[in-house]
């Protein structure tokens, strides 16, 4: 059985009676196999499970798709009841902002300006505003996030560090199509030539991936997707596993981040640097 709760009074009240460990997925609805795979490592790991579901404003910028991305709450709550979660929170606005549009946001710090926070400034920035309210508001002890997001991940795991928050912020390896597509709930947007043209991404970063010098990395990747007319890449980038410059050898992330049509896109692949023969 699966509660569905809309305001925070009636969502601490379900949690004053949750026992042991309480681990919270958050999403922005729409939910795929991806999100399932998060809701399903939290329910093997933790006592109790929340899944909260909120289209987030604050992180969308003026001409990005706030109004158009998909709600569709009825189909999300049979995917919640199918993977046996206890608790679904889905507020509105003004439940997650009673006062309004906060005045005092989190502030993502050097890491929130790159990659993403380049190109969609002020993303981040609301993200950590709404992950902080639902941690708190959701009483998390721990919180799985998918590593599709690599950056968020980062940052939140940042943030979660840097203020000291009682909770483990946990990634989740991306969920992808058997073709190699990342799943995302923007796929839906794709036609199906540009969800052909979308596949340039994971082949960009399996091929980086395959080779061990940074150069050779960086350049295998970019000619798999300069070879695709269908794609426009708005950046790639080989950075250290926290984000900051590629070591020499060792971990690091590939990340990709293009547009097929209009529908923007990201993805990443962990890798080992060395150097080759």
């Amino acid at each position: 059985m699966t509660a569905l709760v809309h305001t925070r009074e009636d969502l601490a009240s379900v949690l004053d009676e949750a026992a042991g460990e309480i681990a919270v997925v958050m999403t922005m609805g729409a939910l795929h196999e991806g999100h399932r795979q998060l809701m399903r490592t939290a329910r093997e790991r933790s006592a109790f499970v929340v899944v909260t579901i909120f289209v987030n404003p604050l992180q969308f910028g003026p001409n990005e798709d706030y109004e158009k991305y998909p709600r569709t709450l009825d189909d999300d709550l049979e995917a919640c009841r199918a993977e046996g979660v206890p608790l679904v929170f889905a507020p509105g606005r003004d439940d997650v902002y009673p006062h309004g549009a906060p005045s005092i946001t989190m502030n993502p710090g050097p890491l929130g300006e790159i990659l993403e926070g380049a190109v969609r400034p002020g993303h981040f920035s609301g993200m950590l505003t709404v992950v902080e309210k639902l941690l708190l508001l959701t009483q998390a002890d721990v919180a799985y996030f998918g590593e599709k997001d690599y950056q968020q991940l980062a940052l939140i795991q940042r943030m979660a560090r840097d203020l000291e928050l009682p909770v483990e912020i946990r990634g989740v390896p991306t969920v992808r199509e058997p073709d190699g597509l990342a799943l995302s709930s923007r796929n839906r947007f794709l036609s199906p030539d540009q969800r052909q043209s979308a596949l340039a991404l994971s082949r960009a970063l399996r091929e980086g991936a395959a080779h061990g010098d940074p150069e050779s990395v960086v350049a295998a990747a970019h000619k798999i997707l300069a070879d695709e007319p269908g794609v426009q890449v708005d950046y790639l980038a080989l950075t250290g596993t926290d984000l900051g410059p590629a070591p020499e050898q060792g971990p690091a992330r590939l990340l990709v981040a293009a547009k097929a049509g209009t529908t923007r896109l990201i993805d990443n692949i962990a890798l080992t640097l060395h150097k080759e023969a």
